[in-house]
């Protein structure tokens, strides 16, 4: 790393490169120079990222068009170019890119409380409405066909007539479930092909802990990790939140009594994000993001019944049936998300029918 690094237009020569954060992707340094500056360094994995100068380019245009926006050093990612002008450096060891570091910031894994969903929320809701006016469709897909719903049940289908480790029997209620879900997969495509919903730029990744926080204010800063950057739908985005933070149990819960989808958590994870885009959103746009939570609950644990099914491929394991339990949970917590359809979509009415009445 500390090699790559010196490829690198930093402030002075580059000092010493330290492992820093605990992500499962991508190796990470705290990078610091001889004049005490200190930058984030990054090995981007090509294994699973097969375009990283597409995915760079990404990343490149979306920091650049946010520090436009705002110049502030502390609200976006900004890239450090190499000595030959580019964005990455790439060598027979792999390839690196280097931010600068964000001083005095902090991120959490997990939401504990609902100002911190909140919060999140907010995040992710002015990363969207700072790139409201970005093209969305310059970017590349780095993971093609990543929330085409529709398709992810195709594939599951593929692994079930496969049944390569012959899982299928013990999973035929879960397989079920899902294949009736089939039609319903793919209406959030529809809706775009038929214009009634916008292309937007997409986090696709929306965790709190994909969110920079003051370390002395608690409030969000900017968003980071942004691998994932590409065209598709804010529904994808707020859903994926939803799916993900306002759920009562961890995504690998095995008692299933215990999950369920928090309405407080919901609502707060509403109120930050429209606080930010409602403006900025269709009717037909606000319309979709109870459809969004829905639609990648079902897409996630399809994708990890097809793992179980292919043999626990993709995601990583800690036990034989882990990918089993996961799957379980995500179709537990659509399932309540159904038992309370009403009262989600009532929330966004309500929410945005405030916003308009004070504006």
């Amino acid at each position: 790393m500390l090699n790559a690094a010196r490829n690198f237009l930093l402030d002075a020569a580059p000092a010493a490169c330290v492992p820093m954060g605990n992500g499962h992707i991508n190796r990470t340094c705290l990078l610091t120079d001889e004049a005490g500056n200190k930058y984030t360094m990054q090995k981007i994995n090509d294994s699973i990222f097969k375009d990283v100068p597409a995915l760079m380019e990404n990343i490149r245009l979306v920091t650049e068009y946010l520090r436009a926006c705002d110049p502030d050093p502390r609200h976006s990612l900004q890239l450090v170019h190499t000595k030959d002008g580019k964005c990455f450096h790439h060598d027979e060891t792999g390839y690196y890119r280097v931010y600068r570091f964000v001083d005095e910031s902090v991120c959490l894994e997990r939401a504990e409380t609902q100002e911190e969903f909140f919060l999140s929320a907010q995040a992710f809701g002015s990363f969207q409405n700072q790139l409201a006016g970005f093209d969305a469709a310059v970017l590349s897909e780095t993971i093609p066909r990543f929330h085409d719903t529709a398709n992810r049940v195709n594939n599951l289908k593929i692994a079930a007539a496969n049944d390569k480790m012959g899982r299928l029997k013990e999973v035929q209620a879960e397989y079920e479930f899902a294949l009736a879900r089939e039609e319903e997969a793919g209406v959030m495509l529809k809706l775009l092909k038929e214009g009634k919903l916008k292309l937007r730029v997409t986090h696709n990744d929306t965790k709190l802990n994909n969110v920079l926080l003051d370390e002395r204010t608690g409030r969000a800063l900017c968003v980071i990790d942004l691998d994932t950057v590409m065209p598709g739908l804010c529904a994808y985005d707020f859903g994926d939140a939803i799916r993900y933070g306002a759920s009562t149990a961890a995504e690998d819960e095995r008692d299933l009594s215990r999950v369920n989808l928090s309405l407080s958590l919901y609502r707060a994870y509403a109120e930050g994000y429209l606080s930010e885009v409602g403006n900025v959103l269709t009717g037909e746009e606000l319309r979709s993001l109870p459809v969004g939570a829905k639609m990648m609950t079902l897409e996630t644990g399809v994708r990890f019944l097809t793992d179980y099914l292919d043999g626990d491929v993709y995601f990583k394991v800690a036990c034989p049936d882990h990918n089993l339990v996961r799957a379980r949970t995500q179709l537990k917590l659509l399932q309540d998300m159904d038992a309370h359809w009403d009262e989600m979509v009532s929330v966004i009415g309500e929410l945005d029918s405030r916003k308009k009445g004070g504006a």
